[in-house]
């Protein structure tokens, strides 16, 4: 039996959503993959051609021997998926593609959000996210982003649903009411030093290094000694030249440091600095 919530193509030809039997011709050069509008019928049993959906034909191929009949998606992206039979050294597989994958993401979203996740701040948040992640429909984003902040009984306006909104903001061009939320998120009283941290590395990473100093050093005006100024503090000196005062930074945060992963990242980070070697190069 195959299902589909929304139309597709098998192999290139348009198959509606619905419910499939999977009936197979087998052949040793090409096997014919058949979509009966009868899914309950037993196989060769009952079929009847007359109700044929759609016929594919595909190659099969030699494959790593299974006792038992498998089906696999050996591929699976948001746009297509290879769906696979396997048995003994046998496999036959089929390519399934949609269009406009995000568009059928986003009216699954809008569906979803007129049942429990729509009663969460978290679930307008992720869809937003959704539409500034794919660069789609950014205008929906930010009406759930709002949602996600200001929805009676629901928004909770906080650093991460103001920082995303923000950001849909400046990819929608508008730039000065980005920046301004982005201050606002910034300056909550619940936002964390380590939400101001890795605002300040996206900002490195957008080779906006001057702009990532100040948000370091506001970390430090705002939370002192707490997890992971020091480590945004070893950068600002860095971006500056002055290796002296990264590695005093770095060597408080290695104190700090959480687990393994930022142990090891400190310790390198220390490493090149005694040797002189500046990372903001």
């Amino acid at each position: 039996m195959f299902t589909v919530s929304n139309d597709v193509k098998a192999e290139g030809q348009v198959l509606p959503a619905g419910r499939y039997g999977l009936p197979m011709i087998a052949d040793p050069e090409e096997w014919t993959i058949i979509f009966s509008k009868n899914p309950d019928a037993w196989g060769s049993f009952f079929y009847d051609e007359a109700e044929d959906a759609l016929r594919v034909k595909v190659k099969p191929y030699k494959h790593d021997y299974r006792q038992w009949l498998t089906y696999e998606f050996t591929e699976r992206k948001p746009d297509h998926a290879v769906a696979e039979l396997q048995w003994e050294d046998l496999a036959i597989p089929m390519t399934i593609t949609v269009d406009n994958p995000n568009r059928i993401y986003l009216t699954r979203l809008k569906r979803d959000l007129t049942t429990v996740p729509g009663f969460s701040y978290e679930g307008y948040a992720a869809a937003a996210r959704f539409c500034l992640s794919n660069d789609v429909d950014l205008e929906q984003g930010l009406r759930w982003a709002d949602a996600a902040i200001a929805q009676p009984f629901v928004g909770q306006k906080r650093f991460e649903t103001l920082s995303l909104k923000s950001q849909i903001l400046g990819k929608l061009g508008r730039q000065e009411e980005s920046a301004k939320l982005m201050q606002e998120a910034i300056q909550l009283p619940g936002t964390t030093a380590v939400e101001i941290h890795m605002y300040a590395r996206q900002l490195q990473t957008e080779k906006k290094e001057k702009e990532a100093v100040e948000i370091f050093k506001l970390n430090a005006e705002r939370h002192g000694d707490e997890w992971p100024v020091h480590v945004g503090l070893a950068r600002a000196y860095a971006y500056s030249g002055d290796l002296q005062k990264a590695l005093e930074h770095a060597k408080k945060a290695l104190e700090q440091a959480p687990d393994p992963l930022n142990r090891q990242s400190l310790e390198d980070m220390i490493q090149k600095f005694s040797k002189g070697e500046n990372i903001a190069q």
